[in-house]
């Protein structure tokens, strides 16, 4: 929403002082030059892209609508789940864990938590760390190199459709001087005409550059920024759940599990050392 809400600004300012300047608006509609700097621009982001990477654009793009989804409450309903997981397997051992990390979408933990279970990727990471220590294929020291790995790829993987739309929105000025080169070569070509065409034509051209310009500094980086902050707190999230897994693994206490991916976090989204006690304790309780 924040998203649509920024766009509106951009073009009411720009057009408002447009108009306010005595310009006609009108005459910046030249479907000619849309369809020049439009067509290049996604002509060029269809040449640099692989076809996962523009689905991916497509996605992250789709989310920055929506704003992230990684607030408190989705904490809480993780912080929850991991700690009444974390010990179970502290009372009944990491083998009492198996059911869970198969068949996590029948566990009787995770249900209890369907924010959580809906986040495939998330449950992916919680029970793709656990799993290697339930089966003994690695030490529990080993457990961090193992997720760290997952975890850069996870930032890469969010990082190049965001690379290729900057790239793309970096071009725009360049491609709204080639639709102003354009308006001018058919400028030229009407030069003996009247005065008023002329100048209709010259104003044509000119707005392909203003188009361009603002496609890209009004648009699209401002697009690829939130696109950054987006990833940046799914990459969040998933660290924050590694964090926990690696300690839990390397003999921490649940408690001290779950707080040491608790100081890991923004202050947005970080609950207090008193609320994650509390919230801790009702799980607790319940159980």
């Amino acid at each position: 929403m924040i998203v649509i809400i920024g766009a509106i600004i951009v073009t009411a300012s720009v057009l408002g002082g447009f108009a306010m300047a005595g310009g006609n608006i009108l005459a910046l509609i030249q479907p000619a030059e849309f369809i020049v700097i439009g067509g290049a621009g996604f002509g060029a982001l269809v040449i640099m892209s692989p076809k996962k990477v523009l689905m991916d654009m497509c996605k992250q793009a789709g989310a920055t609508l929506k704003g992230s989804p990684y607030g408190r409450h989705t904490y809480e309903e993780l912080f929850k789940a991991l700690y009444e997981l974390f010990m179970l397997g502290r009372r009944n051992g990491m083998v009492a864990l198996e059911e869970h990390v198969m068949n996590p979408e029948t566990s009787s933990i995770f249900t209890k938590y369907p924010g959580f279970l809906k986040n495939h990727h998330a449950v992916a990471m919680l029970c793709g760390g656990l799993r290697p220590i339930i089966d003994g294929k690695v030490k529990p020291d080993q457990l961090k190199l193992l997720l760290e790995i997952e975890l850069d790829a996870l930032d890469d993987e969010h990082h190049k459709p965001i690379d290729v739309l900057t790239k793309t929105a970096d071009a725009m000025p360049g491609f709204g001087i080639v639709a102003a080169v354009l308006g001018i070569v058919v400028t030229m070509s009407s030069i003996s005409g009247p005065i008023e065409q002329i100048g209709h034509h010259v104003a044509a051209a000119l707005v392909g550059t203003f188009l361009g310009i603002l496609l890209s500094y009004g648009f699209l980086n401002p697009l690829c920024v939130n696109m950054q902050f987006t990833g940046g707190s799914e990459l969040a999230y998933s660290r924050c759940i590694a964090t926990s897994v690696i300690g839990f693994a390397n003999g921490m206490a649940p408690i001290m599990a779950v707080e040491v991916a608790r100081r890991g976090l923004s202050s947005e989204v970080k609950p207090s050392a008193e609320a994650l006690e509390s919230m801790l304790k009702s799980v607790t309780a319940k159980g």
